[in-house]
This record gives C-alpha cells, structure tokens and sequence, in this order.
C-alpha cells in the first residue's frame, strides 16, 4: 500500500510540476498568436518540471505521509512502528480521483466535437437598396458557443452579393458541443441583430446553406442570415 500511495504522491506531483512549468514558461514568453510557445512550453520545458514534480511528491509523502504510530510504547525495545497518515492518504485519493474524472469528461465525454473543428460560413444578405459599409472593420460579427466566442473571420472577399442585393460573407470555427449557438451582427446605423442557430449541440455537417432567416423579433425587409456547416477534416 505504501508502494502505491507514493506512486500516486509522485504522479500528482509530476502532473503539478508539469503544468505548473509549463504555464510559467508561456506566461513569461508572452503572447501566442500561432501557439509555437505554448506547445514548446508544453513538450520542451513541461517534462523538467515533471520530474522534479515525482521526486518532489515522493519525499512529500515520505516526510509527510508516513507518521510514527503514536500508540507504540516508547519503552519497547523494538525501533519504532510506522504508519500512513490517513489525511494524507485522503487527501491524495481524493486529488487523483478528481484528476481520473477530468481525464474522463475529457477524453470519454469530451466538450469538443465529434469532426473536431468545423467552419460554419455565414451569408448576411441586406435589404434591397442597402449599401456595404466601406471598410470591413466597421461589420462586427459575433458567434457564441455557450460560454465561449468562437472565431469569426472577415476576409478581404468579405463583399457578396445575392442578385441585385449585397451580402456580407464571413466563417466562423466551432469547436464546442452546445446547442446555443447565437451570431450577432453589428453595422452602422443598423439595430444589433440576432440569431439563433437551430443546429444540434453536436452537429454534422449540413447538405447546403439553409434558407434565408430574419434575425429574432425583426420585421420583413430586414438584414437576413443564411449559413451551412462543413467539417474541417
């Protein structure tokens, strides 16, 4: 038992130690734009502080987890019985029963989807008679993914159109199982629109672009949003 109570102490003390260093390394790093350091911190550096985390967790539990059986007369002339802590022992159960559970919801039921990443194109088609703004930066366009924004990209072919009306063209990567997908969109000298995407929290790809929509609580004649979703692999 105590073989393996320090194997979990030293485990968890590398599972510390590697994160731990990690994170460091990339927060002293700075910003990533491409992830190049995260990964380097993760791969290169992590694995130091892996094993400085194992010998770290073994001496914890060495100095900390096993105690001197307090019952044991002092008068005996046999040396002295030794026990493990039974804080420290739940403790440490306690800590690798939570790791085995994140592991679980991770990799058995994982948040991410099924095709992995996946670009949903979106198609805003305005009104007749309305004109694009000149500059892509003043459209704003927003898709939420439960808690989280996935990331919408706004191309220099941004500018379409559907007949005689334009349209406004852009994708977004999802990566999160949810079924509150919400897109909003922002031009000058228009409301905030809105809409609700009625695709399963963890959808295949669609056939073709669905119909035509009008953001919620909007009249006719309003902007319209029409998207299809294609797996990236």
């Amino acid at each position: 038992m105590r073989v393996i109570l320090s194997l979990l102490s030293g485990l968890v003390g590398a599972l510390a130690g590697w994160l731990g260093l990690a994170l460091l390394a990339a927060s002293i790093a700075g910003p990533d734009r491409d992830g190049g350091i995260a990964m380097g911190a993760f791969f290169d550096i992590g694995p130091i502080g892996g094993l400085v985390g194992f010998a770290a967790g073994v001496w914890l539990f060495v100095r900390t987890g096993v105690v001197r059986d307090s019952t044991a007369s002092p008068d005996a002339a046999t040396a002295p019985r030794t026990r493990i802590s039974r804080p420290y022992a739940v403790v440490l159960l306690l800590l690798v029963g939570g790791i085995a559970w994140w592991t679980w919801y991770e990799f058995i039921r994982s948040p991410y989807l099924t095709h992995g990443f996946m670009t949903l194109e979106l198609q805003f088609r305005l009104p007749a008679g309305m004109t694009l703004p000149p500059k892509k930066e003043e459209v704003q366009i927003e898709v939420s993914e439960g808690q989280g924004h996935a990331i919408v990209d706004l191309t220099d072919r941004w500018r379409g159109h559907d007949g005689e009306r334009q349209a406004i063209l852009a994708t977004a990567s999802l990566m999160y199982k949810t079924s509150n997908r919400i897109v909003t969109l922002v031009v000058p000298d228009i409301p905030k629109q809105t809409w609700r995407l009625d695709l399963t929290s963890d959808p295949d790809p669609t056939p073709g672009f669905s119909g035509w929509r009008l953001p919620s609580g909007a009249p006719a004649g309003s902007i319209e949003l029409n998207y299809r979703l294609r797996a990236d692999r």
